[in-house]
Formats: C-alpha cells, sequence, structure tokens
C-alpha cells in the first residue's frame, strides 16, 4: 500500500518571486503539500521570462526548475476584490511565504497580524535581502548583495584577486533551506499549541551563517579571513593540484593520510621536512607544500592520480562541469536529471530531488504552471461559485479583463 506523502493535506500559498520563495515553496509541494502559487496577472512571477534564452513557450527553463508541483492563479493583490480572494485562500491554509520588500504585505493590508486573525494557525514566512528589522531591512537585496555584504565575497576567489562571489546562489538557496527548516518546525508547532507564527527570513543572515569556520578563525585569532582559492583554513593538503593535463583535487586532510600521500609518491623525504612535519606547519608553508607535491603530480594526468589516491584509501576526485557531472554514472544513479511532461514543452529536464525518503519518496505530480492555469480550479474548491468569481473578476481581483 503507498503511503501518503509527509505534506499531503497541507495547503501552502507561495506569494513570491524568482528564487529563494519559489524555491523553498517547490520542496514543501515535492513533499506532498499542495502549493498555490498566487502570482500578478499579465507579467507573473518574474523568472518566467527570465535567463535570455526562449523555450517554446514563454517560460524560461529556471522558472520550471523551480515552480514544479504547483497550481498558479493570478490575482492583483492592490484590488480590494484580490484581497478578498487572498484573505479566503488563507482561512484553510497551513502556511504563507512571500518575499515582497519588508513592510509591502502589511502596506497591502495583508500582514501577518491581519492574516492571523483570519486563521491563528497559519505560518506565515517572510523572505527578504536583509530581514525585516535593522538599518538595512528597506535596501533591495539579492544574492549578489548578500555575498558581498555578509563576508562571503571577502573569502571567494584567490588572494590579491579581484572580488568573486560564488559560482552558484549560496544565499537564495541557503536562504530557502533555512526558511523551510523553520517554517515546517513552526507548522509541527501549530499541532500542539494551536498558534501560528511569524518567520523572519533573509539572504543576508543566511550566508552569514555559512561562515562557521571563518568568523571563528577571526574571534579566535584576530586575524581577518582572506580568499584561498580551493585550500582549506583547516587543514593542508586539501585542494586543487596541477597535473600533466589539467587539475583534480585531493585531501590529505590528516597525519594518517599525510603519510600514506608522501609514501605513494614516493617522496618520504617531505616527511622529515620540519616545514610540514604537522598539520600547522602545513598551513603556514601552504604555498611551498603545493609546489612541492605539483613537482610530483605533474608527471602524470588527472586520471592517473585520481585513480591511483582513491586506491589507496587518499580523497581525491576530478574537477567536473555540470555536464560532464549530471552525465556522469554517479550523477545518473542518484537521478539527478530528471524529466517532467510539460503541456507546452513536452519533455523538460529537471534537477532531482537532493535528498532521498525511503518511506515515502518524493513525486512530481504537477507540471510547472502555466499563468493562471489554476485560477478557476483552486477558486471553485475554496467554495466561490462562478458567480462570485464573475463579480470578483469584473472588480479586478485576477487583472484586467
Amino acid at each position: 500500500m503507498t503511503r501518503p506523502l509527509p505534506l499531503e493535506g497541507v495547503r501552502v500559498l507561495d506569494i513570491s518571486q524568482v528564487m529563494a520563495g519559489p524555491y523553498a515553496a517547490m520542496l514543501l509541494g515535492d513533499l506532498g503539500a499542495d502549493v498555490i502559487k498566487i502570482e500578478p496577472p499579465g507579467t507573473g512571477d518574474q523568472t518566467r521570462g527570465s535567463m535570455g534564452f526562449k523555450m517554446k513557450g514563454a517560460d524560461s527553463l529556471g522558472f520550471l526548475n523551480m515552480n514544479r508541483n504547483k497550481r498558479s492563479i493570478t490575482l492583483d493583490l492592490k484590488t480590494e476584490a484580490g484581497k478578498e480572494v487572498l484573505l479566503h485562500l488563507a482561512k484553510d491554509a497551513g502556511i504563507l511565504i512571500e518575499n515582497y520588500r519588508p513592510g509591502a504585505m502589511r502596506r497591502l493590508g495583508l500582514g501577518y497580524e491581519v492574516l492571523k486573525e483570519v486563521n491563528p494557525r497559519l505560518v506565515y514566512t517572510s523572505i527578504s535581502g536583509f530581514g525585516q528589522t535593522g538599518p538595512w531591512a528597506d535596501r533591495p537585496g539579492f544574492d549578489l548583495m548578500a555575498q558581498a555584504m555578509s563576508g562571503v565575497m571577502s573569502v571567494t576567489g584567490y588572494p590579491d584577486s579581484p572580488p568573486v562571489k560564488c559560482g552558484v546562489p549560496v544565499a537564495d538557496i541557503g536562504c530557502a533551506l533555512f526558511a523551510i527548516y523553520a517554517t515546517l518546525a513552526a507548522y509541527i508547532g501549530v499541532k500542539n499549541t494551536g498558534q501560528g507564527q511569524y518567520i523572519d527570513a533573509s539572504l543576508f543572515d543566511s550566508a552569514m551563517a555559512f561562515s562557521v569556520w571563518d568568523i571563528c578563525d577571526y574571534w579566535g585569532t584576530g586575524k581577518r579571513p582572506e580568499p584561498l582559492g580551493t585550500s582549506n583554513k583547516m587543514t593542508a593538503p586539501y585542494q586543487a593540484m596541477a597535473c600533466s593535463d589539467g587539475y583534480f583535487v585531493m585531501g590529505a586532510n590528516n597525519q594518517k593520510l599525510w603519510q600514506q600521500l608522501c609514501t605513494l609518491l614516493g617522496r618520504e623525504e617531505l616527511l622529515a621536512d620540519p616545514r610540514f612535519a604537522t598539520i600547522a606547519q602545513r598551513l603556514a608553508h601552504r604555498a611551498e607544500l603545493q609546489e612541492a607535491l605539483e613537482r610530483t603530480f605533474r608527471q602524470h594526468p588527472k586520471d592517473h592520480w585520481v585513480e591511483k589516491l582513491l586506491a589507496h584509501g587518499i580523497p581525491a576526485g576530478p574537477i567536473l562541469g555540470y555536464p560532464e557531472a549530471f552525465g556522469s554514472e554517479h550523477g545518473q544513479a542518484r537521478g539527478m536529471r530528471m524529466e517532467i511532461d510539460h503541456p507546452v514543452e513536452g519533455k523538460v529536464p529537471n534537477i532531482g530531488f537532493a535528498v532521498k525518503l525511503s518511506g515515502t519518496p518524493q513525486e512530481v505530480r504537477r507540471h510547472p504552471p502555466l499563468l493562471g492555469e489554476h485560477t478557476d480550479e483552486v477558486l471553485e474548491e475554496a467554495g466561490m461559485d462562478a458567480e462570485a468569481r464573475a463579480r470578483l473578476r469584473n472588480q479586478g481581483a485576477f487583472g484586467t479583463c
């Protein structure tokens, strides 16, 4: 007998755009929640038209990868009729996720204080660049600004290089994950207390939460953290190494592995070198250590070294691009590329589920929705008959007629 997905029966109102909010809501949908994506009429989520290349239809592949397992309705929340519809939907919702600028929902008359009167059990999650409080709260904030102002960018790249951001949106995705962790905790708490709560999640705070090693190093030593390229501030050698046909990564990050590495490479003299005797000394002489090891590594190609190091229990791996990573035997075995059906695009590639549940594995139950595709369906389920929907439509709830 098939077990229901963990969040089956949970109604989520997704009033968010672009990345952190939509990604968070999609994760809930993957686990069975009924996610209703509430979009501005006409344009919808900004990401529908992003990325600079066109699919068959109007929606970008980025949108299609962050909005599966959702239904879409259009609502003009600046109209009284649009607000009426949202308040009606909020009565039966368990979770609301929004990422308007701080204070915007409150100014619309749709802040937490209003909605909790309609539904005291509601978990209301706000995602923003810098949070709802503090002197930077009103600033517009995206992943780039959060990486720059949180300290993350200051330790990314190589020493003396121009500023470099992480290649993936760590603040956006990190905020989505932290927001869902808090949202689900609060939702579980409702079962005990009967009371929902307000959650304030920000890209800035989330990016800072990733700084454990760097900030602890600063707090402990007073030395300002700096970028280290692929190296690691806790141990060495643990980084990318040059070889005869490019680079690979390896890590002899404890004394036992260091001794094994030197023996394997036939470089026992390094064990007797006082500069490399301990982890602390290897860190202090990281550049000399890399140079010494690369004299050997440059004699053979990366595949040779990865295979040889792994055979002796020393962590190592190739540096893959996305096509190679997703196309790898392991990436395929882990299901990290999947295809979903879409009414306009046909088969659409999507990133697979990042974690695997044994008893209730995530499912793709719905294609990423067309703009406003489910407006009538959702409102009819919510108890609005055709006459009520026509009245609201005439009053501009769903955009211009």
